[in-house]
């Protein structure tokens, strides 16, 4: 892409270099910035479902906008206690704490608001800049690279006034901003809408993965074979030829060996295996004859692993072992979904005499292993399919966020783009380079 005439040292390590007639201005000389600080004890309590003010946080940013929402009301008495944190249309908004530099542009304030902490109000108090540049100076790697050289050895990450008052930005002309401003707008968007298509895309076919497997583990995989009713409402029709059974004729299920934290070893070598999967490991080995583990309590309730190699089991998990193909089991108790099983209660849980009392078809052993290398087979051509598009995501990404530093740190020149052809021009995930 087309650089500038002329460039100069912009005097910023992590910049470089800059066009010859941009300048370099700071935060301090140019922005008001204000957040709130104690606020006469503000409590969580005093949140509302509906109230006169909104109280933004952080977590009400969604895609450089406020999801007004997702935002807590306060009464009107709280709001006029800080004149200084009140909210005006086109402020831009930036979290100081957690997630430091996530980036809000205030729009369409549906009443009045204001700020709940962790979060800084800036606007221009000169004619340095316009609100719409200083958007993506922010989101840029300009401003993490300012944070990162700036931020302290502490492990609680904050963005400091005082820091964030010392942030070098660049400053071409009004002009140059407004055109820099625009051409993100819809390059950003087009990449976006890339990505989006994607991720939709990602969805599809996780759905695709979950109705094969399905079809396969309750219908098999010959739609002309002879079916039958099954007498069981949710199942439906099955193959003819296939028997429906209770799961306790099929398995046998424990309860695992008590386990505590303080028995991982970061050394050992035998996986310890509990209702979220793999734990951590041990150098205790306990000898288990067990093809799957099924979540007994909490959260992990009903999820279903595999279990391979050396087996230490925690007693939070049930232990299942089975003479039928315990792959396609494995599947079966997937579709089975056993975490409807568990009571409701605070402590969800379910025992393996609730699993032994579910009602499912079986084929015959052979007809198990068939169903399986098939849908391994499908689950390969996905998680391929899935692995190529993910990759593409993330060059998308990288473009993206390479773009936008080449572009508001003048890298590139972008002043005789016409912007309305931007939406015609294909976006791949390229280097900047080429």
């Amino acid at each position: 892409m087309k650089r500038y005439e002329s460039y100069k040292d912009s005097g910023i390590e992590w910049i470089g270099e800059i066009p010859e007639h941009w300048i370099i201005k700071r935060i301090k000389h140019t922005t008001y910035v204000k957040g709130r600080i104690g606020w006469q004890g503000l409590r969580s309590e005093e949140f509302l479902e509906v109230g006169e003010s909104y109280v933004v946080t952080g977590t009400d940013f969604k895609d450089g906008k406020i999801n007004w929402n997702s935002c807590y009301q306060i009464t009107k008495e709280r709001y006029d206690e800080d004149p200084y944190i009140q909210l005006k249309e086109d402020d831009l908004l930036i979290t100081k704490d957690g997630t430091i530099g996530k980036i809000a542009l205030v729009k369409d304030i549906p009443t009045i608001a204001t700020l709940n902490s962790g979060v800084f109000v800036t606007r221009p108090k000169t004619e340095d800049y316009i609100t719409g540049f200083m958007y993506w100076i922010l989101v840029s790697d300009v401003f993490d690279s300012f944070f990162n050289n700036n931020k302290s050895g502490s492990t609680i990450l904050h963005l400091y006034q005082n820091v964030f008052n010392e942030f070098r930005f660049i400053c071409p002309t009004l002009v140059e901003q407004t055109q820099i401003a625009k051409y993100l707008d819809q390059k950003t968007t087009k990449i976006d809408k890339l990505i989006a298509d994607k991720q939709n895309l990602i969805a599809l076919l996780n759905e695709e993965r979950t109705a094969m497997i399905n079809q396969a583990v309750t219908k098999g995989l010959n739609p002309n074979v002879p079916m039958k009713d099954s007498g069981v409402e949710w199942l439906g029709e099955i193959p003819a030829h296939w028997e429906v059974k209770k799961l306790r004729y099929l398995i046998n299920i424990k309860s695992g060996k008590g386990f505590s934290n303080d028995d991982i070893d970061p050394n050992g070598i035998y996986p310890v295996y509990g209702g979220n999967g793999i734990l951590g490991y041990t150098n205790d080995f306990t000898s288990s004859d067990v093809d799957l583990i099924v979540g007994r309590v909490g959260a992990y309730c009903g999820n279903v692993y595999l279990v391979t190699g050396s087996k230490w089991i925690s007693d939070n998990a049930l232990q299942i072992q089975t003479t039928q193909d315990y792959l396609f089991l494995y599947y079966l108790l997937k579709f089975l979904d056993l975490n409807r099983l568990a009571n409701k209660s605070a402590q969800p849980l379910i025992t393996g005499t609730m699993i032994k009392s579910e009602t499912i078809a079986m084929p015959n052993m052979s007809e198990q292993k068939s169903i399986v290398k098939q849908i391994e087979r499908e689950e390969l051509r996905i998680k391929n399919l899935l692995g190529t598009i993910n990759q593409e995501i993330e060059l998308l990404k990288e473009y993206k966020t390479a773009l936008i530093s080449e572009v508001v740190t003048g890298k590139i020149d972008v002043r005789d783009e016409v912007i309305a052809n931007c939406h015609a021009e294909p976006v791949e995930a390229h280097s900047l380079a080429n």
